[in-house]
C-alpha cells in the first residue's frame, strides 16, 4: 500500500467510525458513579465481559491477568516484579518442583505449607487433586465445562495425579516432558469447601469466588459492567499485601470509549488506548507505560482440505505483501514488525532463510507461479475479533491487510465476531461449523513458553479436540523437534532445539505473522507503584492511587 493510499486510509474507514462516541460509552457514562476512595484503581479492561470469576478464566490472557492472579493462585507462576528483563518462572503453591531423574515423566511438587482459601478453608494437596479433577474428569461431581474449555487443553502433558501426603503432589506425564512447569502454571486452585458452602454449584461460586490469591471478590459482580476486588489482608505472602482499597474492572471493548473514561476521570487506568489519541494523552498529562510484550498478532492458517495456504508459494506471497512499517505507523510506533513468529532478538529466534520484507513484486511473482493473481484471486473468509486480549486493533488493522492482500490477488472476507466466541471458534478448530469456513482465524499468542509459544498450535496430536493446533497442521518433522523440546531438560540445549523449531515457522511461512504489541497502557498521575513486567500478567499489589 503507497503512502498516499496509507494515508486516505487513515482519514477514513474504520477510524473514522472509531472516533465517534458509541452507545457503550454513553451506557458506561451514566452508571458510573463519581464517588470512589482515595485508595481505589479503576481500570478499563479491553474485554467485553468481566472474565469468568470461577477460577480458570476465560476472556483469554486477559481474563487470567485480571481474574486468574489476582483472586487466585497456581503452583507455578511469572516474577513480575522487574521491568528491565524477561518473567522466569517462580514458586508459588508449590514451593519446589523436581522430576525424577530416573523416570522423566514423573514430578514431584512440594506445597507451601499454611495457605488458606479467602473462605478459610486449607489449601493441601488434596485440593489440587480437586481443582484438577474439575477440569479432566468428566464423571467427577465438580467437573465444570466452561473451566474445562479454558483450562484443559493448557495441560495435555497430564496422565495422572496424585496426593502424596498434605504437602506432596505428584504429576505423571504420558511421556517425557520438559514443558510441563510452564504448563502447570495456567492452572489456578480454586476452594472445594467454597464449592461445597454453594450448594455446589458453579453458577454460584461465580458471584462468591475463593481463591488463595492477593485480592478477594466479595460483593460480586456485574455482567458487561463492573467487578469489584478488595485486598486479601491475611495473603501469604506478605510482599505481596494489595496495597490499594479496591480494585475496580470495567470492560470497555472500544478503544475510543476507553479512552474518553479515562479523559473524564471515569477510570483511572486504560488497556491498549487508541493510537491516534497517545500524543494528546501525553499531552494532557497522562502517562503512557509500555515495555517488550511476549505477544504476537498473527493469522493462524488451515491446512485442512481446500484451503489455500497448503500452498508455501500463496504463504509466503501473504508474509511479503503486507507492510508492517506501513502498519506500525497505523498504531502511532506503538508495535514491533515482526521479522518472524518470535520477535527480532529473542533467544529462540535463530536464523531463518525467508525474511519478512515488504516486496509485493516477490509476492506476486510467488502467487503466479502458484497459479492466482489479481486477475485471478483467491477469495477466502477470515475470522477475526471486534476487540479484546491482546488483539491490539483488529477491525483497524485486518482492513488495512485486507488492503494490501488484495493487491496481490488475495480477496478477503472477514467473519466479525466477539472475542470470546472468536476463542471458542480456535478451540473448536478450523473443521468446525462454528468456523463457518474460514481460513484463517487472526490471534494474538502468548509466546513467553515453548509449549503455549509454539507447540500447542502445531503439534500433529494438538488438533481439536485434543488441543488448540486450530488449522491442523501436520509436518513430521516439526513433531520430532516438538519431541526433543520436550525430552531435552537442559535450559540451554532446550534453546538450541526452539531456534530450529522457529527456523522451520518462519521458512515455511507456517503463519501470517505481522506484528508484536508493546502493551501500552495509559492511567492518570495519581497511580503509583506500577512496574510493568515484560509479560501478559501484571502484579497489582503495589500500586496506589494518591488522593
Amino acid at each position: 500500500m503507497t503512502k498516499t493510499s496509507l494515508r486516505n486510509w487513515r482519514n477514513g474507514g474504520f477510524l473514522k467510525t472509531l472516533r465517534t462516541a458509541t452507545i457503550l460509552g454513553v451506557a458506561f457514562a451514566a452508571t458510573a458513579s463519581s464517588a470512589f476512595a482515595a485508595g481505589t484503581l479503576r481500570i478499563g479492561m479491553t474485554a467485553s465481559d468481566i472474565p469468568l470469576t470461577t477460577g480458570q478464566t476465560d476472556q483469554g490472557g486477559e481474563g487470567q491477568r485480571f481474574m486468574g492472579y489476582t483472586v487466585y493462585n497456581s503452583l507455578i507462576e511469572w516474577d513480575l516484579s522487574k521491568a528491565d528483563k524477561p518473567s522466569a518462572l517462580i514458586p508459588s503453591l508449590a514451593t519446589s518442583w523436581t522430576v525424577d531423574p530416573a523416570d522423566h515423566t514423573k514430578w514431584t511438587f512440594k506445597l507451601r505449607d499454611g495457605v488458606k482459601f479467602h473462605d478459610g478453608s486449607v489449601f493441601n494437596a488434596d485440593a489440587v487433586v480437586w481443582n484438577l479433577d474439575k477440569l479432566l474428569k468428566t464423571d467427577a461431581p465438580q467437573f465444570d465445562q466452561r473451566q474445562s474449555a479454558q483450562g484443559k487443553s493448557r495441560i495435555p502433558a497430564v496422565a495422572s495425579y496424585k496426593a502424596i501426603d498434605p504437602t506432596t503432589v505428584e504429576i505423571v506425564t504420558k511421556s517425557p516432558d520438559a514443558t510441563l512447569p510452564y504448563q502447570i502454571s495456567w492452572i489456578l486452585m480454586s476452594s472445594p469447601a467454597n464449592w461445597e458452602a454453594q450448594g455446589k454449584s458453579w453458577e454460584k461460586v461465580a458471584q462468591h469466588p475463593s481463591g488463595t490469591g492477593p485480592w478477594k471478590m466479595e460483593s460480586g459482580f456485574t455482567p458487561r459492567e463492573r467487578a469489584e476486588l478488595t485486598p486479601n489482608k491475611g495473603y501469604w505472602d506478605e510482599a505481596r499485601i494489595p496495597k490499594l482499597d479496591k480494585l475496580v474492572l470495567i470492560p470497555l471493548p472500544e478503544p475510543n470509549t476507553r479512552v474518553a473514561a479515562l479523559r473524564s476521570g471515569q477510570v483511572d487506568w486504560i488497556e491498549a488506548p487508541a493510537p491516534d489519541s497517545v500524543k494528546s494523552l501525553k499531552d494532557a498529562g497522562f502517562s503512557i507505560v509500555t515495555n517488550a510484550y511476549p505477544h504476537n498478532w498473527t493469522w493462524h492458517l488451515s491446512r485442512v482440505e481446500g484451503s489455500p495456504w497448503n500452498d508455501v508459494r500463496v504463504r509466503k506471497a501473504a508474509n511479503l505483501a503486507v507492510d508492517r512499517d506501513g502498519l506500525n505507523e497505523l498504531l502511532g510506533g506503538l508495535s514491533i514488525p515482526a521479522q518472524g513468529y518470535l520477535p527480532p532478538g529473542h533467544q529462540w529466534f535463530g536464523k531463518p532463510d525467508f525474511k519478512l520484507e515488504y516486496n509485493v513484486e516477490e509476492a506476486k511473482k510467488l502467487m503466479a507461479e502458484a497459479g492466482y493473481g489479481p486477475d485471478k484471486p483467491i477469495t477466502t473468509k477470515v475470522v477475526i475479533s471486534s476487540s479484546g486480549s491482546g488483539q491490539m486493533l483488529p477491525l483497524a488493522m485486518n482492513e488495512y491487510i485486507q488492503q494490501t492482500l488484495a493487491e496481490i490477488g488475495i480477496n478477503v472476507e472477514y467473519e466479525v465476531m466477539d472475542w470470546n466466541t472468536v476463542i471458542n471458534v480456535w478451540r473448536a478448530g478450523a473443521k468446525d461449523a462454528s468456523a463457518k469456513g474460514a481460513t484463517a482465524v487472526n490471534y494474538s499468542y502468548f509466546i513467553q513458553d515453548p509449549f503455549t509459544a509454539l507447540i500447542r498450535q502445531s503439534q500433529c496430536n494438538l488438533a481439536p479436540p485434543n488441543g488448540t493446533n486450530w488449522g491442523y497442521y501436520c509436518d513430521p518433522e516439526m513433531d520430532a523437534l516438538f519431541n526433543k523440546v520436550r525430552t531435552t531438560f537442559d535450559a540451554a540445549e532446550q534453546d538450541k532445539v526452539l531456534q530450529q523449531v522457529h527456523e522451520k515457522y518462519v521458512n515455511d511461512a507456517l503463519f501470517l505473522m505481522v506484528t508484536h504489541d508493546v502493551n501500552p497502557r495509559a492511567m492518570n498521575t495519581k497511580v503509583k507503584g506500577f512496574v510493568q513486567a515484560q509479560n501478559w500478567f501484571q502484579d497489582f499489589s503495589p500500586i496506589t492511587v494518591d488522593p
